[in-house]
């Protein structure tokens, strides 16, 4: 690891652009799998605040897949219900979380204290010799031919410095010096309002005055938000009225008079308080010639479902198995055109979810409000039943996934609990390992257990529930299996469902095709 200039001799594969929470974690996907890469950022050290506050399962599974889910583990705690509340102080609604098995062997949602679980992320990507980290850095220009991009920084005492690289991925955040300098426009999906994000460190007086769940404050007059984060961390997300000055409620004074409804300042301590324009945006593109932006760089989403960090992560999950494939000769470059409609329409679907929610809270007409409160009440019965979060992911609709239309194909892959001979509790991916996967149903027949032998283009693990390496504790599988009508689902890396089969020709015909994507790097 260097904290310095960069080797300029040194030919990378990939230069990584930000070493956020997405720039670090892509450092590490790649390393591991041994691809040269350069990290730069123009920040010495982590922001010492915290920004995001929660996770989801599919996010601590990938921690997990790094190997660093232990070390991040006690910087983590399950997310509490929300409850919204209407305009008359009653409960609206209720967001949880899917009940036990687990879907992934994760708590489904989670809340966390970044900066910690940030410097995790650094150190791990810092343990892999082929990652060279520079900080200190600052990207003033990059130009690409058919070859790669070449990026010119200048260090943090004026120094200039040149690097090369095969790929470039941005993930320097919402103003994004890599998006500009490669051309591409972000689009705007209609949201834009003004809000003052609060983080307290609450003491045992304070804490007995707060409600104990994450709360929804859906009240025309002040929409606001409360979240309970890790330890004594709460988070106040609150909507700054017409004509309020901005600045004057992030100082401490405007602060305190904003969170009086809820505690005093002798009932805790101010960690962050900054006010910002809470946005919908996604980039047109994801990819210019060599070059791909992920995280905030790509897109930027209103904080209702606490869905940001998670997107940036999920988009480096995407695009760093499908580099790793394409640098080590394993597929097309052409799979790397796969990376814009997968994540921006995932990321486009999401958005318009988050916004429903938004606008659920934050309805400024009275009348509306009541309105949107009876409606609500109606539909549920007038008995508010909590809805899984999980329940606003949409599955990926576009990019490497099967012709063949089910409604599987495109969502994560479940991850049951396993069961060792000597009765020892595994999770799935601990157990038999990542990569390009084709699981069989125990009912699976011997001609199909062939089929799938029978296909090595994409070098798929071969695992069949019921077998000695795949007996599930729980059951969670053989019920994925049983309610999908499905005998075989090929697996991609990335845990996505590439496509679901029912016979052994379905399989066939989808392996036939998968190796037909690919073929053009094995030829």
């Amino acid at each position: 690891m260097t904290t310095g200039a960069p080797d300029e001799t040194a030919a990378y594969d990939v230069a990584i652009v930000g070493f956020g929470p997405s720039g670090a974690v892509a450092a590490g996907l790649l390393g591991a799998c041994g691809i040269r890469t350069f990290v730069c950022d123009r920040a010495q050290d982590v922001y010492d605040k915290p920004r995001a506050i929660a996770l989801d399962h599919e996010i601590t599974r990938l921690f997990q897949n790094m190997g660093v889910s232990e070390q991040i583990k006690p910087y983590l705690e399950p997310f509490t219900d929300s409850v919204f509340y209407g305009v008359d102080g009653q409960v609206i609604k209720r967001m949880s979380t899917v009940a036990e098995p687990f879907p992934l062997a994760h708590t489904p949602s989670v809340v966390f204290t970044q900066p910690p679980v940030e410097r995790i992320l650094r150190a791990h990507a810092a343990s892999f010799s082929s990652v060279t980290i520079a900080l200190g850095l600052q990207l003033l220009n990059l130009s690409q031919d058919e070859t790669g991009v070449t990026l010119e920084l200048k260090g943090d005492k004026g120094q200039p410095s040149t690097v090369c690289a095969r790929y470039l991925i941005g993930c320097d955040g919402a103003s994004s010096t890599v998006r500009t300098l490669a051309g591409i426009a972000l689009e705007d999906l209609g949201f834009d309002e003004p809000w003052l994000v609060v983080d307290v460190l609450v003491n045992d007086p304070g804490l007995s005055k707060l409600p104990v769940t994450s709360v929804q404050y859906c009240h025309p007059e002040r929409p606001a938000t409360m979240v309970i984060g890790p330890g004594r961390h709460r988070r106040w997300e609150i909507s700054i009225n017409l004509g309020e000055d901005p600045e004057q409620l992030a100082t401490p004074e405007g602060t305190w008079k904003l969170l009086a409804p809820w505690i005093s300042p002798a009932d805790g301590e101010l960690w962050r308080q900054a006010s910002y324009r809470f946005h919908a945006l996604v980039a047109e593109d994801w990819r210019k010639g060599n070059v791909f932006i992920a995280g905030d760089a790509a897109h930027q989403q209103p904080p209702f479902l606490g869905q940001g960090m998670c997107q940036g992560l999920r988009d480096v999950s995407n695009l760093c198995w499908k580099l790793a494939a394409v640098l080590k000769g394993a597929a097309p470059d052409s799979l790397l055109d796969s990376y814009t409609p997968e994540r921006k329409g995932h990321v486009t679907a999401l958005t318009t979810r988050i916004k429903a929610i938004g606008k659920i809270i934050g309805e400024r007409d009275v009348n509306k409000a009541r309105a949107r409160d009876a409606n609500l009440l109606e539909e549920c019965g007038g008995v508010v039943k909590p809805v899984p979060r999980q329940d606003v992911q949409p599955p990926l609709q576009a990019g490497l996934l099967s012709a063949r239309l089910h409604p599987r194909r495109g969502t994560i892959f479940p991850q049951p609990w396993l069961l060792t001979a000597s009765g020892e509790r595994r999770r799935m991916d601990d157990a038999i390992g990542t990569g390009w996967r084709v699981v069989l149903a125990p009912h699976a027949s011997q001609e199909m257990h062939q089929a799938a032998s029978a296909s090595n283009g994409i070098a798929a693990q071969l695992v069949q529930l019921g077998s000695p390496e795949l007996t599930e504790a729980d059951g969670l599988l053989e019920k994925w299996f049983s309610e999908n009508n499905a005998v075989a689902a090929i697996v991609r890396p990335d845990h996505y469902v590439y496509g679901v089969c029912q016979t052994t020709s379905e399989l066939t015909e989808q392996l036939n095709e998968l190796d037909a994507l690919l073929e053009t790097a094995q030829n």
